[in-house]
C-alpha cells in the first residue's frame, strides 16, 4: 500500500507505538509518521505508507495547530502535568493580564527546548539525560507562533489555540507564559487539531484502521501522494517516452500533454510554496511518476515515486 493515513493518536500511545501497530495491521514494514506527539497528547498524526514515506519530511515541515490547556501556579520538571512538581505559587492574575501576556508570544520567538524531549545533544536524546538526572545546556531556537488565541479562562486553567511552525514545543510555551505572568505554569493537556493539510475532523483511530482492514476497505483511508501536490500542474507522458520516464531520464517538456485525470480533489491548505517550475508527471497509463522541474525545455526528476 502506498499513501497517507490521517491517524487520530489516542492517549497512552507513543508515535512509535502507532507506527508499530500499523505495521502489524497493514502487514508492511515501510511506514513512518510525520511528527512526534507525546504519549499523553492526542490528535492528528499523519502516517506515510510505502512510497509515500518519501514525502514524510515535507509533511513534517508544515505548520501545526493545537488546543492546549495551561495550568497556572504549578511548575514541573517535564513542563507538563505528568512531571514532578518543583514549585507551586498562588494565582492572582486577571483575564486581562493573561491576554496581555499571550500577545507577547505571537510572532517569531526564541524558545529553549525542554529537557524531556526527543531532541538530541551530542548523540543523546534529552529525555534520556533527564531521566539519568542530568541537565545540559540547550540552545534557544527560533520558532514562529502565527496565532495564539485564548479559548476559555477558568483559573487556574487557561485553554489556548496555537498555530505554530514546526519545532515549537507547546510545553515550553506554557512554561514561558506562566513565568511571564509571575505564577508559573505547566501544560495540563494537549490536542493536535491540524498538521499541514490534515485536520482532526478527518483523523481515524487505529481501531477504525483495523476494522477497515478486516472489511477489505483499508485502501479507502489512503490519501494518494499526488493530491498533496495539487498546486502543481499535471502532465502525462506519451507512450513512446514511457520507458525513458520509468528509467528516470529527463523528458522534453513539449512532448508532455496536460493530464485531466490527475488527483486534484481539494485539501484545504495544500502543500504551500510549491515552485512554479515544478510539475506533476504521470506515465502513459496515468500512474503518478513524481515531481519534475522544468529546466531549459526539459522536465527533470525532482522527487520520483515509481
Amino acid at each position: 500500500m502506498d499513501g497517507i493515513i490521517n491517524i487520530y493518536k489516542e492517549k497512552g500511545f507513543t508515535s512509535h507505538d502507532v507506527v508499530a501497530k500499523l505495521r502489524g495491521i497493514c502487514g508492511q514494514k515501510k511506514i513512518g509518521h510525520t511528527g512526534t506527539l507525546d504519549p499523553d497528547a492526542v490528535g492528528v498524526l499523519p502516517v506515510c505508507l510505502g512510497k509515500a514515506t518519501r514525502v514524510a519530511e515535507l509533511l513534517t515541515e508544515k505548520d501545526k495547530e493545537y488546543e492546549a490547556v495551561l495550568r497556572l501556579g504549578v511548575k514541573t520538571d517535564t513542563l507538563d502535568i505528568t512531571g514532578q512538581v518543583l514549585e507551586e505559587r498562588p494565582v492572582s492574575v486577571s483575564e486581562e493580564d493573561i491576554r496581555e501576556a499571550v500577545g507577547a508570544f505571537v510572532g517569531t520567538i526564541r524558545q529553549v527546548p525542554p529537557m524531556y524531549s526527543a531532541l538530541k545533544v551530542n548523540g543523546k536524546k534529552l529525555y534520556e539525560l533527564a531521566r539519568a538526572g542530568k541537565e545540559v545546556e540547550r540552545e534557544a531556537r527560533e520558532v514562529t507562533i502565527h496565532a495564539l488565541e485564548i479559548l476559555s479562562v477558568s483559573l487556574p486553567l487557561v485553554t489556548l489555540r496555537v498555530h505554530c511552525s514546526r519545532g515549537t514545543y507547546i510545553r515550553s510555551l506554557c512554561d514561558d507564559l506562566g513565568e511571564r505572568l509571575g505564577c508559573g505554569g505547566c501544560m495540563e493537556s494537549l490536542k493536535r487539531t491540524r498538521s499541514g493539510v490534515f485536520s482532526l475532523s478527518d483523523a481515524v483511530p487505529l481501531s477504525e484502521v483495523q476494522r477497515r482492514k478486516e472489511e477489505g476497505t483499508i485502501e479507502e483511508l489512503l490519501l494518494p501522494v499526488d493530491v498533496l501536490f495539487a498546486g502543481c500542474k499535471a502532465y502525462r507522458c506519451p507512450e513512446d517516452l514511457d520507458k525513458r520516464l520509468k528509467n528516470g531520464n529527463p523528458l522534453p517538456f513539449k512532448a508532455l500533454g496536460p493530464y485531466a485525470g490527475a488527483a486534484d480533489a481539494g485539501l484545504e491548505g495544500q502543500i504551500q510554496n510549491v515552485s512554479r517550475d515544478l510539475v506533476r508527471v504521470y506515465d502513459f497509463e496515468g500512474h503518478f511518476a513524481g515531481l519534475y522541474r522544468i529546466d531549459e525545455g526539459l522536465v527533470r526528476p525532482e522527487k520520483v515515486f515509481f
